[in-house]
Formats: C-alpha cells, structure tokens, sequence
C-alpha cells in the first residue's frame, strides 16, 4: 500500500485502543474514533426454562456476561463462543469452551454438529445482531433465546480530530471489525457534508481511503457509498494487518 501516515481505527473502546497500540508496535500511527459506544442492558432477564448450552457471538457479549449477576448459573453449560477473540475474553469458570472459525456461519455449524435436536441455547447478545442464531439453527431442531445485556450506542458525529485529518488527506486506511461501525461511519460523513462547514468534503475525503474490511457484510455499507473496500482472507484482526502489506 506504500508509505501510510495514518489508519482510522473506529471500533468501540477498550478494543480500539487495543488494536491503535498494535499498530503502533508495528510502526504505524493510528487515529482512534470509537463510533459506538457500548453500554449495559441491565434490566435484561434470563429466560426461564432448561438450558442446553450458552453461545457468544461478540467480545461486548462476553464483557457484558462477565459482569452479570446471573453468569454462576450458566457457567455449567457448555460454552460455544464465535471465534477466539471472544474466547480470549469470554468469563472465567466454563468447563467447556468451543471456539468456531471467526464468523456467525462458522458459530452456526460448531453448534449444529455439536449439539441434538431438542436442546435449547441461550445467545447472549446485544441489541443489533450479525447473526440470527435462532434462524440459522430452526431447521436442525435447535432452539435458540436471546439475552440481550448490551446496547451499541452510534456516536452523532465524527471527532474534529479525525475530520481535520480526513480532509487533509492524512488518512491512508481505516480498519473496519463490523457493519453497524462501517455504517455509522457513512452516516455521519453524510451528515457533516448535508450540513457543511469545516467538515464539508468527508465523503470525497473517504473515497481516497484504503477500507480494510472483516467481511463483506462489512463492507458493504462502505461500498454502498462508493468508496474503495478490500475484504480479509479471515475475519480476523491478523486478516486486517496481513492487508497492510499487499
């Protein structure tokens, strides 16, 4: 990709700051933007009923769990988690941890071999989900109930910071982990270019980033806009560095 000055890391805190001080280990600069802001649902309640197994499908999922009242309950059951970062956090005290292959299909196929028709797994979630586990897994029998313990708030706006950088041209890349990020980032430039002033211009602006994507449902809302998107070999933060280097 040549010579880079900055890559926009726009994924909600702790793990942007996570991903801004690899990229520094690596020699590059980051600009981090949290463009959600995650916060509990505390008045979630567990669902009633026997319970065959617990699934995760983000690392906010498991943050949140591990902070719920409710988790000693659960801790019995098996664990099937999406991929390894969310294994990497998920809560202490589960016996047995499955990890799929990073994405919602490969979650959905680990439980479907794994488990019986007739069981019953509780999908701890958060408000907006990229995979319907209920709808994946109904034709193998399985039951799936949402515990929805997290909400994933979108910022109103972009920083001055990253629209001052933007404009200058001073943004080579922007890492993207999920399409509601990838969508709020497309708001929000629409939104300051309809409304104009200093942070006019932000669409033209990201056309000329390079936009690392997870996935192509990740991308989509960024090409949708018109600008310039390359999708990981693995839905993975190691697939999006290996793109820095092509």
């Amino acid at each position: 990709m040549g010579a880079l000055t900055r890559i926009l890391v726009t994924r909600p805190q702790p793990d942007a700051e996570a991903t801004a001080a690899r990229l520094a280990a690596a020699g590059l600069s980051a600009l981090v933007d949290p463009l959600l802001i995650v916060e509990p649902v505390l008045e979630a309640a567990l669902p009633a009923g026997p319970l065959d197994a617990v699934a995760l499908t983000s690392v906010n999922g498991a943050r949140a769990l591990a902070a719920r009242p409710e988790l000693s309950a659960l801790t019995r059951l098996p664990l099937y988690v999406v991929g390894r970062r969310t294994a990497a956090v998920a809560p202490e005290g589960f016996a047995d941890l499955h990890v799929a292959g990073g994405d919602g299909a490969a979650l959905v196929e680990l439980i479907r071999r794994s488990l019986p028709r007739g069981a019953r797994v509780l999908h701890v979630a958060g408000e907006d989900r990229a995979v319907d586990l209920g709808a994946a897994l109904a034709g193998d029998g399985i039951g799936v109930e949402l515990f929805v313990i997290y909400r994933a708030v979108p910022a109103p706006a972009l920083a001055l910071e990253t629209c001052a950088a933007l404009v200058a041209g001073q943004i080579d890349a922007a890492f993207h982990f999920s399409p509601r990020t990838a969508a709020t980032l497309v708001a929000c430039a629409q939104a300051a270019d309809r409304a104009g002033g200093p942070a006019a211009g932000l669409c033209a602006a990201l056309a000329r980033v390079q936009h690392l994507c997870f996935s192509a449902n990740v991308a989509a809302p960024l090409a949708g806009a018109g600008w310039p998107t390359r999708l990981a070999d693995s839905p993975t933060e190691e697939g999006l560095f290996a793109l820095l280097d092509r």
